[in-house]
């Protein structure tokens, strides 16, 4: 079962955190953690942590699963483009230029390439119950 994590509006230009999501698309979370964590750019971080979360909400979506066991990969990471901010810039002889401040939005989807059929899930949870 997959779990979905999104982060919104990150200061950053869409641009420079598709290079990052590129990268790690499709890659085992593990390796996927371990090339953003050794990662030059500064977009790493916030991705990272984002990569964290989906792996938590997939924790929790799928309670009796071990989290090592599940052979967990990246399975859609994608970046829109978010609002963006108009300013001006000062220009010769009393002009003015347009910066455009830009943001995204970033998407991971995280799932196990070993599926847990769903009743076995739901077994451990009626036995933990009565027990």
């Amino acid at each position: 079962m997959e779990a979905v994590a999104r982060l919104r509006n990150l200061p950053t230009s869409p641009r420079k955190m598709r290079l990052l999501a590129d990268l790690i698309r499709g890659m085992e979370v593990e390796k996927a953690l371990n090339t953003l964590k050794f990662s030059s750019k500064h977009n790493s971080v916030p991705l990272e942590k984002l990569l964290l979360s989906a792996i938590a909400n997939w924790g929790v979506k799928n309670e009796g699963v071990d989290v090592a066991e599940a052979d967990l990969y990246i399975k859609t990471i994608f970046v829109d483009g978010g609002r963006m901010l108009k300013r001006m810039r000062p220009a010769p002889q009393g002009r003015a230029y347009r910066v455009r401040k830009r943001s995204n939005h970033i998407t991971i989807i995280v799932d196990s390439r070993n599926p847990v059929p769903e009743q076995e899930v739901e077994n451990e949870e009626n036995q933990n119950i009565q027990a």
